[in-house]
């Protein structure tokens, strides 16, 4: 049986006794991580298991739910989960990356207590740390409206959770090894579908009902595109917001993003193939997953549907993708009641990707700088004031010069409404993320950017999101308002970047430093590095 630490039993009593009192709900998970043999591709790999389950369990949690988890790390390394999408508000305590948050040693435990503050829709979580990733540990998490808040469709008859991405034979420690040595990824052996190969996942559906799919690209570094053959979808919800309930064929998603869709089964009782294929790599790949009708008396054949070759299809499904601003968010008032175009942005951040050897090895960059993280958390370091770490050590354009390393933190101030311009002069495609945050995507388009790309910008239907795709040699402009203090990993999506230094922290900083801006550190907090002899309350 698994045992709980005492830190852990504390904190589930303070909270039930709270609870009882009328705060909103708590909801316990206790997790261990061990490695294990999986065989999503039919060989014997070593992946990375939560509660020996590959992938890990989903969480299911209601708006304003206080999750308390309790993560027991049975590696023989640190480790440490990250909540994609999760904005966790006043709390990047609790955030789950290196900047914020000590690993947890092999044999030890660490609870995370997050919140979904006023939140609604389809996340999920990852191993953040080195490149475990590549292994596993990773899992859907939804957060679904309170009853009395209505949602813009009628209820579905079923809600699945479906994990789509590139995965690879090789072992993650020789995909680390191979970064290590300064040398790229190899393109990925497959797809997976919820941890399968081809035909290995399905979903079953009664004829005539409609159920909500949530597909995340929990993958490394391609953009997917996945259709369901002779079914539409109806777009619902992004990563937090409703959606206008356009109707697709097919729907690129890039990694990192998650949405939801409805889908009916309104076709012949038989079943049929979801295709979940590459977009934009070096190499077409292709699986597939079953849809499966419970009635149905026949298996999926007949050609499988295609999928779409051109960028600007993807980049005109981009732009179609608005909010529903007659539609509810997690509190009762309209989603689009915040009026965004309307407010004055006082800065503008422009945010260039490039690639580079730095001291013979490959290395990726933001504004030229590679990040190298420091042994000791950003975070505590600025919590602690001990230095360490440079704040503005990242402009806040391209400067043009030569790729090199440093530890870079950008200076924010809390309450500022920004433009952010992710550039991508490069030939791929690219995905960025903002922990923290959700952001409105008011426009994209090719070629650069200039003052002048902002008479195209969406000022009052945006759809606001945490992760934004940027196509080859284009741009995407967001604005996002800084409400949320704390220290905020900005990253590249493509796992092998983020690991070789695409990414950086944004320090959002109140000269207040009051707890209604921010919590204080938790009590249970690791502190390791040059904080390790600390303490986290006055003795």
């Amino acid at each position: 049986m698994q045992s709980f630490s005492f830190p852990f039993l504390l904190i589930c009593m303070i909270s039930l006794a709270i609870s009882v009192s009328g705060e909103d709900p708590y909801r316990f998970f206790d997790w261990n991580i061990t490695y294990g043999d999986i065989y999503p591709l039919g060989v014997r790999q070593q992946g990375i298991l939560i509660n020996g389950q590959f992938p890990g369990p989903n969480i299911f949690s209601v708006t304003n739910d206080n999750l308390i988890i309790n993560v027991h790390n049975s590696l023989p390394e640190p480790f440490l989960i990250s909540w994609n999408g999760v904005q966790q508000r006043k709390n990047s305590w609790e955030d789950g990356v290196c900047g914020t948050t000590c690993p947890i040693p092999p044999g030890r435990n660490f609870t995370y207590k997050l919140q979904v503050k006023d939140q609604i829709g389809s996340f999920f979580y990852f191993p953040s740390l080195e490149f475990h990733k590549a292994a596993g540990g990773f899992g859907g998490l939804k957060v679904v409206s309170r009853p009395r808040i209505p949602v813009p469709f009628p209820t579905p008859a079923g809600d699945y959770t479906i994990l789509i991405g590139d995965w690879y034979k090789s072992n993650h420690t020789s995909l680390k090894s191979r970064l290590d040595r300064g040398k790229m990824l190899p393109t990925p052996d497959a797809i997976l579908v919820n941890g399968r190969g081809p035909n290995g996942a399905s979903f079953t559906m009664d004829q005539g009902k409609t159920y909500r799919l949530r597909i995340s690209n929990v993958g490394l570094q391609n953009s997917l595109n996945i259709r369901i053959q002779g079914h539409l979808m109806k777009l619902v919800e992004v990563e937090g917001t409703h959606t206008q309930q356009n109707s697709y064929s097919s729907l690129d998603v890039h990694v990192g993003q998650s949405y939801s869709v409805l889908v009916t089964a309104d076709q012949p009782s038989q079943d049929y193939y979801i295709v979940v294929s590459t977009r934009f790599g070096r190499k077409y790949i292709l699986t597939t997953a079953i849809l499966r009708y419970s009635n149905s008396n026949r298996a999926a054949s007949g050609p499988l549907p295609g999928g779409p070759t051109e960028v600007i299809w993807s980049l005109n499904q981009a732009r179609s993708i608005r909010t529903n601003l007659t539609a509810s968010g997690p509190r009762p008032n309209p989603q689009g009641s915040y009026h965004y175009g309307l407010v004055q942005t006082v800065r503008t951040i422009r945010l260039a990707n490039s690639a580079g050897q730095i001291n013979g090895k490959q290395r990726y960059a933001v504004n030229s700088v590679s990040f190298v993280p420091t042994d000791t958390p950003l975070k505590l370091l600025d919590f602690f004031k001990v230095g360490g770490f440079r704040i503005g050590s990242i402009q806040d354009y391209p400067t043009g010069s030569k790729e090199y390393l440093d530890t870079s933190v950008m200076a924010a101030d809390f309450r500022d409404f920004v433009e952010i311009v992710f550039e991508n002069n490069e030939g791929i495609m690219q995905s960025w993320h903002m922990d923290g945050y959700s952001f409105f995507v008011v426009g994209m388009d090719g070629k650069q950017w200039s003052p002048a790309s902002r008479k195209g910008y969406n000022l009052r239907d945006a759809v606001s999101r945490c992760t934004v795709q940027v196509y080859p040699r284009s741009w995407t402009a967001v604005y996002v308002a800084l409400d949320n203090v704390g220290l905020w990993n900005i990253r590249s999506e493509f796992w092998a970047r983020r690991y070789l230094g695409q990414q950086f922290y944004m320090r959002v900083y109140s000269p207040v430093e009051s707890i209604r801006d921010e919590y204080p550190i938790p009590i249970n907090a690791r502190l390791c590095g040059k904080v390790a002899d600390r303490h986290t309350r006055p003795l």
